[in-house]
């Protein structure tokens, strides 16, 4: 019987960039035994969503992020960056991670690494139709298709639910037992680390 995980990201989080090629390669390690649902976090709502030219903490977070993950900030997201106009909007960019969930179920992962490379390497919007456009082609699905499945209500869902669970701080990567949710790891850590502590956890559980 798999064990049930949930990842909660947020696309615009630097941090979740950082960490998602670790989760990538420890969802791929243990396939045969996990089940892992992936959940939009709520980082820039409301109040926050503001120019990305008012965090004056930004570039020194990304240079922190490249230097213990290994992740890419590419020209396109840097010239945003300088440029400081740039709302990051974490609904709409829930509503997108929503509707390419729901048109490829199974490759939800997948699709949350390539928004983050959207925006983090290419400096694409992830609040605007023809991203998904371009993101759909990538994935090879059918772009009208993940166009007409934007709905709010799948972001509010996502956001409602990582609240339930607990979430306040992006990535979580949580492991469902019996006695409720156990994070997995932080944003520093690596697949094998991942794959490591789900080994402790289980090991306990039929100790």
């Amino acid at each position: 019987m798999k064990v049930k995980l949930t990842y909660v990201f947020d696309a615009y989080c630097g941090w979740c960039h950082g960490f998602g090629p670790a989760v990538t390669g420890f969802a791929a390690a243990n396939a045969g035994r996990i089940e892992l649902d992936v959940v939009s976090g709520g980082l820039f709502t409301g109040a926050r969503v503001v120019p990305i030219g008012t965090m004056p903490y930004v570039a020194g977070a990304n240079a922190r992020i490249a230097e213990l993950t290994g992740a890419e900030f590419g020209p396109g997201y840097q010239a945003l960056v300088a440029d400081g106009r740039f709302r990051m909007d974490s609904t709409a960019a829930a509503t997108g991670f929503a509707a390419l969930r729901a048109a490829a179920p199974g490759r939800a992962l997948e699709a949350a690494e390539a928004m983050q490379h959207a925006f983090y390497v290419d400096g694409l919007s992830l609040s605007e139709p023809a991203t998904y456009r371009h993101l759909a082609g990538r994935l090879g699905l059918d772009a009208d298709a993940v166009l007409a499945g934007f709905t709010d209500t799948a972001a509010t869902r996502d956001f409602t639910r990582a609240a339930r669970l607990g979430v306040t701080a992006y990535p979580a990567l949580l492991l469902h037992t019996g006695t409720g949710v156990v994070r997995l790891g932080g944003p520093t850590s690596t697949a094998a680390q991942l794959t490591g502590a789900l080994g402790r956890h289980l090991a306990s559980v039929s100790a």
